[in-house]
């Protein structure tokens, strides 16, 4: 299927998402407290099965091939370790926090409620923000189908994820309402660099940069997972910085094996 132009695959995205969305949204405000928890619940099992079947990229025969056996494991280790660090030291997850409080106050100013201002409320709304952009960014047909667009070898990819998009953000937005809707921005600028970059470059990210970072992004998706289980709060604001780590970490090992 190729695009009109440039970027087309992105704009449908964005339309899925804020469709699906808007539509959990206003299924949300009808469900009972006992139903949101046993959606949430739901969410967090499904989060942990995508995040298990992203996170076996590390066995990747490509990424193995590019910088050895075991080393993979030791990249996307690597990788945490420096993202987390660097989360850390920039307060990653403090930060999105009052952005979360300043985004809630702009759309409470223009008319749309948040279900709350306090600590409770703000912490949906970063789950939902977090979750929806992790989901709906970090993955193969995110990179893949963003550089084909951008090549114009056509937007297949981007339609195939934007409809599984829609009803994703259907079901996360019926439970963390309007955090889920602003992971458009998100998905915007990240599959619009993406696409810039296959626009501009002409050539795709070698399929070892890409299986690194699916699987660093797995164990991200293990992190949400287990927030929305209620097992353990783990600090994945800090840890996205480890996304940046991780074909960065691959071109090193390739460069000195």
């Amino acid at each position: 299927m190729d695009g009109a132009f440039p970027g087309l695959g992105t704009v449908i995205n964005i339309v899925a998402v804020l469709g699906g969305a808007s539509l959990g949204m206003l299924a949300g405000h009808r469900l009972s407290a006992h139903v949101r928890s046993v959606v949430t619940s739901c969410l967090g099992l499904v989060t942990l099965l995508m995040a298990i079947l992203s996170a076996l990229d590390v066995t990747s025969p490509a990424l193995e091939e590019t910088v050895g056996r075991g080393v993979p494991i030791l990249i996307v280790l690597g990788s945490l370790l420096l993202g987390g660090i660097t989360g850390a030291v920039l307060r990653i997850e403090q930060r999105l926090e009052s952005l979360a409080g300043l985004v809630q106050h702009w759309v409470q100013r223009f008319g749309r409620p948040t279900e709350g201002t306090g600590a409770g409320a703000r912490e949906r709304f970063i789950e939902g923000w977090l979750t929806a952009s992790l989901l709906f960014c970090v993955g193969p047909l995110t990179i893949l189908g963003s550089l084909s667009d951008g090549l114009g070898r056509g937007i297949d990819q981007l339609v195939l994820k934007s409809a599984l998009d829609f009803f994703a953000a259907m079901a996360f937005a019926s439970t963390f309402g309007v955090g889920v809707l602003f992971s458009v921005v998100s998905v915007a600028l990240i599959q619009g660099m993406l696409t810039l970059v296959g626009l501009t470059l002409g050539s795709v990210v070698p399929e070892a940069h890409i299986a690194a970072l699916t699987a660093t992004g797995g164990l991200l998706l293990v992190g949400i997972a287990f927030r929305l289980l209620d097992i353990k709060q783990v600090p994945v604001g800090d840890l996205l910085p480890a996304l940046v780590f991780a074909p960065v970490l691959v071109s090193i090992a390739a460069a000195v094996t």
